[in-house]
């Protein structure tokens, strides 16, 4: 029986240092200007961040097959309903493999009112590495990463930030 305690003591305590060293500096993008991407969205047409100069924007880097990211996404399609005339911009980059294929029929269904756009390893290594998704930046009217959340948050978290921005 100690030995199994001390076992899983082990194990947690490796976990936890590893987790710990890989949020080391690579991945700490807050209050740092959001690096410029251009992408694909849904139809093939080439979207840039650059394009949404003085927005505050939502990044949600999330997968079709990711349940929180799935549980994420009415929260982003309301706020971009509520606050889109205000200047908020929601940018959703799919990270499927599939790519379009999967990720446009997914769109359509759930009513995404903002643009989606297909990820690539350009994009999340210049966001320091997405380890996790979903992962989402709030970045300011600036161009300046002011929050980052990796894993699910409701709606009042991001609309509480938005709320400070507009």
């Amino acid at each position: 029986m100690k030995i199994a305690r001390l076992s899983v003591i082990i194990v947690t305590a490796t976990l936890l240092l590893f987790f710990a060293g890989c949020s080391g500096k690579k991945e700490s993008n807050v209050n740092q200007n959001a690096p410029d991407f251009s992408l694909k969205d849904l139809d093939g047409n080439t979207v840039k961040l650059s394009d949404y100069k003085d927005k505050v924007i939502i990044i949600d880097f999330w997968a079709t097959w990711c349940p929180p990211c799935r549980e994420e996404i009415p929260n982003f399609v309301d706020l971009q309903k509520k606050y889109g005339m205000q200047g908020l911009i929601v940018i959703g980059i799919a990270l499927d493999e599939s790519g379009a294929r999967d990720v446009k029929p997914f769109s359509k269904k759930n009513q995404i009112n903002y643009p989606v756009l297909i990820g690539d390893n350009v994009v999340t290594d210049s966001y320091g590495g997405i380890r996790g998704i979903p992962t989402t930046f709030i970045i300011n009217k600036k161009g300046l990463i002011v929050e980052k959340f990796v894993g699910f948050r409701e709606k009042e978290v991001f609309e509480k930030k938005i709320k400070e921005l507009l």
